[in-house]
């Protein structure tokens, strides 16, 4: 298996095989609502392994991107915990929250992001440079990485040179640069036609067996849900299995 695949994550020794990769823990979340507040979670738990996909359905307005964004480390509980990799992470300062998001996690979305003037060898680089990689060393990745998506052909392509499911492969490509610990994909195939969406959860989930990532995939195509390890929803605030 290719190294930029499977590759040592840079921030911290790797914590013991049965250690989520993902853990919330009693998490809470309330936004101001007039003179009231919004309750969306209210003692949320759920965890997420190395190696496992998890399928997050819910109606819209449920609250999956509260979810996502408690997970990812975009917004701090109101209550309870966010744990990533054994580390108790939620109420850390804001540079240590950036850095465990840099390096720990990685984030695919509905809509690929990728950097227009940049080809797509260039896009991967790009959070390798962040990181500090050396250039030679990121293109080296980064080309392993596309290759391993089956887009060792259009490398040099830009993003408007590329189909659909070419660029969320890219932006996939992208998320795991770092080899982090957990992927947070938001609806990453919800513009796609079904065959395209499933050769780009194809491409995804042998990803994910490879390099013993953890992911977390919202998404509101239960064919796709079905073929994920585990499918989760959100019921009265709480995360539920289904």
């Amino acid at each position: 298996m290719s190294d930029a695949v499977t590759a040592e994550r840079p921030s911290q020794s790797a914590p013991a095989a049965d250690t989520p990769a993902l853990r919330l823990v009693g998490v809470e979340r309330h936004y101001k609502e007039g003179s009231g507040k919004l309750s969306i979670l209210t003692g949320a738990d759920l965890a997420i392994y190395p190696g496992e996909i998890v399928a997050l359905v819910a109606p819209s307005g449920a609250g999956k991107s509260t979810v996502l964004h408690m997970a990812g480390l975009l917004e701090r509980p109101d209550g309870g915990d966010v744990e990533i990799g054994g580390r108790l992470a939620g109420s850390l300062g804001d540079a240590d929250r950036t850095a465990i998001r840099r390096l720990e996690i990685g984030f695919v979305y509905q809509f690929h992001h990728l950097l227009p003037e940049f080809t797509a060898l260039e896009n991967v680089m790009m959070p390798q440079l962040i990181r500090g990689l050396g250039r030679k060393e990121a293109a080296r990745r980064a080309a392993e990485l596309l290759a391993y998506m089956k887009l060792e052909a259009r490398v040099t392509h830009r993003p408007s040179e590329l189909s659909g499911g070419e660029q969320q492969r890219v932006a996939i490509a992208r998320a795991v640069a770092n080899a982090p610990r957990l992927l947070l994909a938001d609806e990453p195939t919800g513009n796609l036609d079904p065959k395209t969406s499933h050769y780009v959860f194809d491409a995804l989930e042998a990803l994910v067996r490879a390099s013993g990532l953890a992911a977390l995939f919202v998404t509101h195509n239960m064919e796709l849900a079905e073929r994920m390890d585990r499918r989760i929803t959100l019921e009265a605030g709480k995360i539920v299995e289904f």
